[in-house]
């Protein structure tokens, strides 16, 4: 039996990170040193690449001790008081906040400025995130992060409210979150509502889903902490059970491709397309001819 497998030419990094990569790739091959404030991209393989290229991560806490060099700013964005920070340190900031994050911090900062005081920001995402610090940063850390329907519970439904969404959450998730304000909020308060999704990532859920649906097993490769990376692997799976989420090639178990007949490799929008051709040279080699 002839198998097939093939990697989804749909999955692989957004606009954003190849962008900062991009960035990242042009400073390192002119000075070979470069600082990244926290992980360039949700994905171990490919931030041990630049690493080796030297590419150093930092943390906010040694950004305070850093000075007169050149810091390079994620995909995921940054609040006001990491700007501030770098001004003061003599750090020359390279700017890789996504266009689309920026707009959404822009944009929240803008109801903040001119909303009443009594207006209750909420921004429907995962808490610690990296782009919802910085979303959170824009309205001098007073906005309510809710991670789903229950995060609603500290919301004074007799006051107005504005709610925004982290970039990569879901559609469905989002539309939850308005019919549940509706729901509970008194008939007379003023609730305005922001899809602010990225239609790149959000996007992707369709075409991943009639991928997963084509294929015998699917391969989600995906570093643990890429929140996109879990949506997009729950969608996959919700319409095949053989998918398995991996981090690269070496997680792969034969078992999975017994019977097989064609192998999806699909990834995150924090996956190379480099790991999943590794994923993809792996998945041959398991294969067995009959």
């Amino acid at each position: 039996m002839s198998v097939t497998v093939e990697i989804d030419p749909g999955s692989g990094f957004c606009f954003g990170v190849v962008t900062a990569i991009r960035k990242a790739e042009e400073v390192l091959d002119k000075e070979g040193r470069l600082y990244c404030l926290g992980d360039i991209v949700h994905n171990s393989a490919e931030v041990e690449r630049l690493r080796q290229r030297g590419l150093i991560t930092i943390t906010h806490a040694d950004l305070e001790h850093l000075h007169d060099v050149k810091v390079l700013l994620r995909a995921h964005g940054e609040p006001p008081s990491t700007y501030e920070l770098a001004r003061r340190n003599n750090i020359e900031i390279i700017d890789a906040t996504c266009p689309v994050v920026l707009r959404l911090q822009s944009r929240i900062k803008q109801t903040y400025d001119n909303a009443g005081s009594d207006t209750q920001i909420i921004i429907y995402g995962k808490h610690g995130h990296a782009e919802v610090n910085g979303l959170v940063g824009q309205t001098e850390s007073k906005a309510i992060v809710a991670e789903d329907i229950s995060g609603l519970d500290t919301i004074d439904f007799r006051q107005p409210i504005a709610l925004y969404s982290q970039t990569t959450k879901s559609p469905e998730g989002f539309s939850h979150m308005i019919a549940e304000i509706e729901r509970r909020k008194a008939p007379d308060i003023r609730f305005d509502h922001y899809d602010t999704i990225c239609r790149q990532v959000s996007g992707r859920a369709d075409a991943l889903r009639r991928f997963a649906a084509a294929h015998d097993v699917v391969l989600f490769v995906s570093g643990a902490k890429s929140s996109n990376g879990r949506v997009l692997y729950s969608e996959c799976l919700g319409v095949n059970p053989r998918t398995h989420l991996i981090a690269g090639p070496d997680a792969i178990e034969a078992s999975w491709l017994d019977g097989a007949a064609s192998i999806g490799i699909c990834g995150a929008t924090s996956t190379p397309s480099w790991l999943m051709e590794e994923v993809r040279q792996r998945a041959l080699s398991l294969i067995t001819p009959d």
